[in-house]
Order: C-alpha cells, then sequence, then structure tokens
C-alpha cells in the first residue's frame, strides 16, 4: 500500500491511519501474543461507528485483506493482518450502564475489565472471561464463560443486540426482533459475520464473592481430578472452580516453600452466602490434604483482574482447547503426564465447567454448538523467551492431541490454535455449521471477513 493510498483513506476517516513508514507503527501493531509478527499495510484506529463503514467501503473497494482487532488477545493473531488493514477497534473503549433496566452497552473496543469496573459501580456483573486485558467482543462471539457462567450462563447467552457494520459497509443492529438470524449466528459464530462496532448485555446481581485457590502436589493430579469431575457438576451452581495444572507463582498468597513447584488445583469463586464461604470449601479435604487453600471474600472485579499481572501481555503464548462431557480415568493418566513435564513457570492447562445454566439454554437457541459440554479445557504454552516457543508449542500440542481421543471433538473457539483446519472448524459448530454458512453468504457472501476461524459462504 503506497502513501498516496494511505493518504486517500486518511481523508476519509476521523481516526489516525498508521502505516510502516509512521511512527508508532511498531507499537501499534503489537497485540497480547508477542509470538505473532505481522506488519499490516495499515492500521485503522476507528473513532466510531462511521469510521468501521467507511474503512469497511475502502478495503472491499480496493480488494485489500482485512483483520478486526477489538481487544488484541487473539492467540493466533487473527486480528492482524500481513500486507492488509487492521481495523483496530480499540479507541471504542466506552460502558453506559443502565442500573434500573441491568442493562449495559459497550463499545467494540471495549475490555473485560472496562465492563467489570463500570458494572461493579452498581454491584451488577454479566460472565465474562477471566483476564481483564480480553476484548468484549471476541469473547462474546466466540461464546464467553468464566466465573459466573454455570450460575448465569455464557456471554453470548447474555447478550441483547449488537451494532454491526457489514461486509457491504452498512449499519444494522441485530436482536431477537432485528435480523434474528444474524443474532442468532453473532453468539457463538465468531467474527465471520461483521464488524461488532457496540454490545449490550444483560446485568446480574453480582457484588463481593467468594475467591480461593486450592493446590495439591502434582503428583496428586490423578487423586484430585477423580474428585473433582464427581464433585463439581453436582455442586450448587453459586459455586464455580476450574480445574488447573500450574506452576505456583512467586507471590502471594502462596508460601514461599511452594513458589516454582508443580502442582494441581481448583481456583474458587463462589456467589453464595459469604458466612458459608469456609464451610462450602472445607470440601476440598476429600481430594486429600492440599498444600495450600486460601479463600476469603473479594470484589468481584478484584477476582476478574486476579491473574493479569502473573501472564501480562507480550510473552509468548501457543493454546489450543477441546470440549468434554466426561474425564474417563484413562484422561487422568494423561493430566498427570503432562502435569508433571509443564515446560515454562507460566504453562497451564485449565478445565473450565460450562454446565448449570449453560445447558438451560436449547441446543439450537444461539450458533454455540456444545450445550452438552461438561468443561472446555485450554492447553496453554507461555513464556517471555522467543527461544521457548517451539517448546511451550510442542508441550500445548503433545497435551491436546492426547486428550483428544477422550473430546467430544469441537473446540471452544476462542482457544483454537493457528492452522487447525476447516474440519476442525466444522467439528466446532457441529449441525450448526451449515446454517451458520447460509446466514454467511446473506450477510457476507464473498467472504470479506475471513481473518477469524472461517466459516465459508454456502453455495448459491
Amino acid at each position: 500500500m503506497d502513501t498516496a493510498t494511505l493518504e486517500d483513506m486518511r481523508a476519509t476517516l476521523r481516526g489516525p491511519v498508521i502505516g510502516p513508514q509512521d511512527a508508532g507503527y511498531d507499537e501499534a501493531r503489537k497485540i497480547y501474543n508477542a509470538m505473532i509478527d505481522k506488519r499490516p499495510a495499515a492500521l485503522v484506529l476507528c473513532a466510531d461507528a462511521a469510521d468501521v463503514m467507511a474503512a469497511v467501503g475502502y478495503v472491499r473497494e480496493h480488494g485489500l485483506e482485512l483483520a478486526v482487532r477489538g481487544g488484541g488477545h487473539s492467540g493466533p493473531g487473527l486480528c492482524l493482518v500481513d500486507d492488509g488493514v487492521t481495523l483496530d477497534l480499540s479507541p471504542m473503549r466506552w460502558v453506559r450502564v443502565d442500573p434500573k433496566a441491568r442493562t449495559a452497552e459497550v463499545g467494540g473496543g471495549s475490555h473485560l475489565g472496562d465492563l467489570d469496573h463500570a458494572t461493579q459501580a452498581f454491584g451488577l456483573a454479566t460472565p465474562t472471561g477471566i483476564i481483564s486485558m480480553t476484548g468484549v467482543g471476541g469473547l462474546t462471539l466466540g461464546g464467553g464463560h468464566g466465573y459466573l457462567t454455570r450460575k448465569y450462563g455464557l456471554t453470548a447467552d447474555n447478550l441483547i443486540a449488537a451494532d454491526v457494520v457489514l461486509a457491504d459497509s452498512s449499519f444494522v443492529t441485530a436482536s431477537e426482533t432485528e435480523h434474528p438470524d444474524l443474532f442468532w449466528a453473532l453468539r457463538g459464530g465468531g467474527g465471520n459475520f461483521g464488524v461488532v462496532t457496540a454490545l449490550t448485555y444483560r446485568l446480574h446481581p453480582v457484588g463481593t464473592v467468594g475467591a480461593g485457590v486450592t493446590v495439591w502436589p502434582v503428583d496428586a493430579t490423578r487423586e484430585v481430578l477423580a474428585w473433582y469431575r464427581e464433585f463439581l457438576p453436582k455442586a450448587p451452581e453459586d459455586v464455580y472452580g476450574f480445574f488447573a495444572v500450574l506452576v505456583v507463582p512467586p507471590a502471594p498468597p502462596f508460601p514461599e516453600e511452594l513458589h516454582g513447584k508443580k502442582v494441581c488445583g481448583v481456583v474458587w469463586c463462589f456467589t453464595g452466602d459469604l458466612d458459608a464461604l469456609d464451610d462450602t470449601l472445607s470440601v476440598v479435604n476429600d481430594a486429600g490434604r492440599p498444600a495450600f487453600h486460601f479463600a476469603t471474600p473479594m470484589p468481584y472485579d478484584a477476582l476478574q483482574s486476579m491473574f493479569d499481572d502473573l501472564i501480562p501481555a507480550g510473552y509468548q503464548w501457543y493454546w489450543r482447547g477441546d470440549f468434554f462431557d466426561s474425564i474417563p480415568d484413562p484422561a487422568l493418566d494423561v493430566h498427570l503426564e503432562y502435569g508433571r513435564s509443564i515446560p515454562t513457570p507460566l504453562s497451564l492447562m485449565h478445565l473450565y465447567p460450562i454446565d448449570g445454566a449453560v445447558h438451560r439454554v436449547g441446543p439450537d437457541d444461539t450458533a454455540w454448538s456444545y450445550r452438552d459440554a461438561l468443561w472446555s479445557g485450554v492447553f496453554a504454552g507461555v513464556d517471555p523467551d522467543p527461544a521457548n516457543a517451539e517448546k511451550i508449542r510442542q508441550w500445548c500440542v503433545g497435551y491436546q492431541e492426547a486428550l483428544h481421543p477422550y473430546s467430544m471433538g469441537g473446540s471452544y473457539v476462542n482457544f483454537m490454535g493457528a492452522g487447525e483446519g476447516r474440519e476442525r472448524v466444522r467439528a466446532t459448530y457441529r449441525d450448526h455449521y451449515d446454517r451458520l454458512a447460509k446466514i454467511k453468504r446473506t450477510y457476507d457472501p464473498d467472504n470479506l471477513f475471513h481473518a477469524n476461524q472461517n466459516i465459508e459462504p454456502a453455495p448459491e
């Protein structure tokens, strides 16, 4: 893209357009995952929906490659495109809360922390992920799950409406009553259908929660996970806990003697009566004596950002995912093997429970296709040193592939790695894929929005 083309784009937009020759280009193209080193021809920092409309029209007219960046938290770097145009929504970070209606409208460039900060001022929240730097838009379009999911469902289940710029650069609002087919697709179908410039969510009363973590020696992984697979699905929906294998960080609340040790554990969020917190979590002793147990009342937004400093932006990341409806005994051995062989201090595996309220939504009510899953697993290799990139990738891939025979076949789209292939995308959407492809044909027949886990338009 030459200088004249960049100037032509700048003339149509309020927000800045940054090219490779401009100061700040290298900073502007950084995303959460430093393993990604793509060089867009232009980064368009969209000031508002009008900028998005103009930029999409320009890209389409000139046959350019297009990617959309919300929070920049895409593991495989799908929010950037080499030699094309990245629409960066980061200037659109705003939240408006209606405490009476219990709703929040959120700009397409907002982070989870922005939403949590604004809603917690009124003692409200909606289910999202567990890292506050994650973009709200991308999380929602893939489904979205976290500490409140068992009680209140997926992030997408709490979406009321979305403002969308389509491939023809037109602007629509999608909801149950307007463009309901598009609204259905947006709730789990990823970024295939347009640029989401604003989202409106249903909120729930959430104040101080019980936050906790329990860890056992990694050699106890088999016994602890066998206990967890029985306990968690039967627990009240006020009890949320994700299982993990990890290395204990050198930070509070962990005692110094555990720093750097490989462990298995559960991270807790309790939304019930806080007077019952200790009694509720005393069940951890049924799995064997923990090496460490900690539980305390905590503001919900503090829990939401608790892991941010441990895994900041700018590290090497590689991740994959799978859905599971059971954890059979042979899988316990796999978790033990890979827990013992964690390659770096920040690499990890999490099993997130996705039952409860998620299962009360009909299997065909949204594009999310795994209402019968019990857990969403993520296998993440993480390290600050690029020299370790291949080591963490191999551990992550090996772990996921060893467990895949015990999985349901598809993955949470937000945990899919780079280049997993079209059949993997099909498996992720199951029998919803064909319906999604038809909706794609309606709203993006030329597949302008293909820098994603792509659903190709159905043939005419």
